[in-house]
């Protein structure tokens, strides 16, 4: 598969022929992360990463979902209840981003798709660490009731309801609970939209994906930075702090009066940290 360009956009073939949208910026050299963003939302989540000191010392790729965004969007709920399926998918991201040892950074359901990844693919390759450290973001590590905050659990149903309305309504209270301070309206409405862009298929889909053999990933992970904000209404903080139960190497930045998003809320510091966290 050839490269992409040195920044811009791009596109990525799945193994089950979908196309995944993607975009390159940052850096010309430095350390490599992918972003992978949570259920509903899109690489433009990831807007407040394109400038300061992560954009300027690390070379960056973030992408959309299968169902999400400008990707492919299938309309059948097989093609999102197979975690093999995200895996491959994260995997292609990197084989066509020309990567070889990135920092995974998976919020919400990104922190999910990028343990299935290392379930599939192994923490090593050819003797070296497959990736250089992982970053979950108010990540669901363990797709279980009692570790999903207010928010997660009021919305299960509502999200994949055959209403059309009801449906509408629970994108926008969805998204809302994200953020501990709203953004403003021109930003808002653009993630209503893209998280409106979502079929109903994936909000199905979700809640029957497995969590075997993640804890075992989690603990082996050799580099391991875990990002909470304590105004979280999505996952609960026993969700990240298992992860540190679990490997004793990993460490917990908690992001105070933010929420789900403090990538978003805080970006300087989140950058700040996620840049030192890939060039340590």
């Amino acid at each position: 598969m050839p490269l992409p360009a040195a920044s811009g956009e791009f596109t990525v073939r799945t193994r089950d022929g979908l196309t995944l949208a993607a975009s390159r910026h940052g850096a010309a050299a430095g350390p490599e992360i992918i972003l992978i963003h949570g259920l509903g939302q899109s690489r433009l989540s990831w807007s407040r990463q394109l400038t300061g000191t992560l954009a300027e010392t690390c070379r960056i790729v973030s992408y959309d979902l299968r169902g999400h965004g400008d990707s492919s969007k299938p309309a059948d709920i097989a093609a999102y209840a197979d975690p093999a399926l995200w895996a491959d998918d994260l995997h292609a991201v990197i084989e066509a981003s020309g990567f070889a040892r990135p920092i995974l950074a998976g919020w919400s359901l990104g922190g999910l798709i990028a343990g299935y990844y290392l379930r599939k693919y192994g923490l090593r390759k050819n003797g070296r660490d497959r990736v250089g450290g992982v970053n979950l973001v108010g990540a669901v590590t363990k797709l279980a009731p009692e570790l999903l905050g207010p928010a997660a659990l009021a919305h299960v149903e509502l999200l994949g309801s055959a209403d059309l309305a009801v449906r509408s309504d629970a994108y926008a209270t969805f998204l809302a609970a994200c953020f501990a301070t709203p953004p403003d309206d021109a930003e808002f409405r653009r993630m209503l939209v893209f998280n409106g862009m979502v079929p109903r298929e994936v909000q199905l889909a979700i809640p029957s994906l497995d969590s075997d053999g993640l804890d075992e990933v989690w603990a082996a992970v050799p580099k391991l930075l875990v990002t909470w904000g304590d105004q979280e209404r999505h996952t609960r903080l026993e969700m990240s702090q298992r992860v540190l139960d679990l490997n004793p190497a990993a460490t917990l930045s908690i992001f105070e009066g933010a929420a789900h998003a403090p990538f978003y809320e805080c970006p300087e510091r989140f950058n700040r940290e996620l840049a030192a966290f890939a060039h340590a």
